[in-house]
């Protein structure tokens, strides 16, 4: 892959002069002089059409940023991470998600090795533990069927799952509950276990390493909540199962080696909800369900690999985002499902393209001269109409957003399901047209105003407009459907890295804040605290925390 600072490259320098050219254009304008630009500035993949036509953007703007992702060898880097090439250069290890949900047939190679045939190995087991699970046959220590789930994880093994499992919670079993535990505040593990009864609850705990500090607080937690009971630690086997790859951790925590899931290097967490850490989703809605998850994530991962860039859905949509993030200096961007079930899809989405892309150091391990990841935040589109949409509206920052809904519902209600896309569409619409002082006055003539009264009023009314928007509308939130939804994303974030020139697979800003968190906990027991090193902040607020225990 290409290694050179985007903005030195001849088509950022273009867009840079196109940018001077577009600013103060509205997109109110752009509608009013091109009525069909819908067909213009959208596409379909499947069941899923992206809108971008509510963008400050032409056709020149988008040749422009296709061709600086085409100069920054977009093109080769995808080859590069599909053909399992170790593009994350800072851990040494490959790319392969997309390879969990290889449903082609044929080989993906790392290192000389191909990896399918684990892959399928731990597929199959995943799917053999979910059957006896959902048909009652797995049994806890006194004969009883599981009846509630709870997986223990932190970052991508508890967003991921906990999303997925939220999302796709309609195609559930009602005899089997799904629970997720990440949090260390021993509140969250406390309320979650006083519903529950040890003999019919069955733990995964999600660790890589089987080490990290949060997770094994909840797991060893757990484990006492579930030995008050049984008694015997022999029970354990029967109600702990691990996706770890650390062996040894695993066995001396009580667990059978039969009941160990691995995954590998090569999968990120933010990334993994595909491989056995999703084993809480396959549970819950079937192995068959699972399936049906990875083939639409892999027909995404075919149309991201081989559709030219002007017809690409993850190119676009990233290449949007880089116009304004770079250009309009828009230091946030909004995720906005008006689907109830997608109500933690930003929360998932601020992770893995935080953790990816925010990023201060480019390739070449050059501090970057430039802004990579946006803010990434959001809130089910309903809810947020009343919380957060007046300043999308009114307020003085630019916020492109991303809008996600269905064309059917999977809960047909009455009138609810008109109800919820006349509201999807009509803040679309708004954001874009806004409302010009002559429409104000209009109006308020028409409200039995007097002149006094409308001179008043009118500034607060007033809606600029021309605020960006994308549309992302699916058939019907399906397994299918939100495995297409999420590779979307995960490749949107892969083409922004590669443009910003950065690693967008390790995080090693999250191991510092880890690190100091091992010292400050020693010293949280520690009487004496004058021989610590902390600066005087932490030292005074340690020494607080002493003296209000003490009282």
């Amino acid at each position: 892959m290409k290694k050179q600072n985007p903005t030195k490259t001849n088509h950022w320098q273009k867009l840079q002069a196109h940018f001077l050219q577009m600013r103060d254009v509205k997109i109110q304008d752009l509608f009013a002089q091109d009525p069909e630009r819908l067909h213009k500035f959208s596409l379909r993949a499947n069941d899923i059409l992206l809108d971008y036509s509510k963008n400050i953007l032409v056709d020149e703007t988008v040749r422009l940023l296709l061709s600086l992702a085409r100069e920054m060898d977009l093109q080769g880097a995808i080859e590069s991470m599909f053909s399992g090439e170790a593009i994350n250069e800072t851990e040494n290890r490959a790319v392969l998600h997309t390879a969990l949900r290889n449903l082609s047939g044929g080989p993906v190679y790392v290192k000389g090795a191909d990896v399918m045939p684990d892959i399928r190995k731990v597929l199959g087991k995943i799917e053999a533990f979910s059957n006896r699970v959902r048909s009652r046959r797995w049994k806890g220590h006194t004969g009883k069927p599981v009846a509630d789930i709870v997986n223990i994880g932190i970052g991508g093994s508890d967003l991921g799952p906990a999303m997925v499992c939220e999302a796709l919670k309609a195609y559930g079993k009602d005899t089997l509950q799904t629970h997720f535990v990440s949090n260390v505040d021993g509140a969250h593990i406390s309320e979650t276990l006083n519903r529950l009864d040890p003999e019919t609850t069955l733990f995964i705990i999600s660790s890589k390493s089987f080490t990290t500090q949060e997770t094994m607080t909840n797991a060893y937690s757990a484990r006492d909540w579930f030995l008050d009971a049984a008694k015997d630690a022999r029970h354990v086997a029967a109600h702990f199962v691990a996706v770890s790859t650390n062996l040894e951790k695993t066995r001396q925590f009580g667990i059978s080696e039969d009941n160990i899931f691995e995954f590998w290097d090569f999968v990120g967490g933010r990334f993994s909800v595909w491989s056995a850490i999703g084993l809480s989703v396959a549970c819950q809605i079937g192995f068959e369900g699972f399936e049906a998850f990875l083939a639409g994530a892999h027909e995404m991962d075919e149309h991201f690999r081989h559709a030219p860039f002007e017809k690409n859905m993850p190119v676009l949509l990233a290449m949007i985002g880089i116009w304004y993030n770079n250009f309009f200096d828009a230091r946030t961007e909004a995720i906005i499902p008006y689907e109830y079930y997608l109500r933690k899809l930003p929360a998932y989405l601020q992770q893995s393209h935080m953790e990816s892309n925010g990023k201060c150091v480019d390739r070449n391990g050059r501090r970057v001269g430039y802004r990579t990841s946006p803010v990434i935040w959001g809130e089910s589109g309903i809810n947020g109409q009343h919380a957060f949409f007046q300043l999308l509206h009114q307020g003085t920052s630019l916020i492109p957003a991303t809008f996600v809904g269905p064309a059917i519902p999977i809960n047909d209600l009455g009138d609810h399901p008109d109800i919820l896309l006349s509201n999807f569409f009509a803040q679309t619409e708004a954001l874009m047209k806004g409302k010009n002082e002559e429409e104000v006055r209009r109006e308020l003539k028409a409200k039995g105003l007097s002149e006094p009264e409308i001179e008043k009023i009118l500034p607060f009314k007033i809606f600029e407009g021309s605020k960006p928007t994308s549309t992302i509308l699916y058939k019907k939130l399906t397994p299918h459907t939100l495995g297409a939804l999420i590779a979307l994303f995960e490749h949107k974030i892969f083409v922004q890295g590669i443009v910003w020139n950065i690693f967008s697979f390790d995080q090693w800003g999250v191991e510092l804040g880890k690190q100091l968190a091992g010292k400050i906990l020693s010293d949280l027991g520690q009487e004496d605290l004058s021989d610590t090193d902390h600066d005087s902040s932490t030292l005074g607020l340690l020494e607080a925390v002493k003296d209000m225990r003490d009282k």
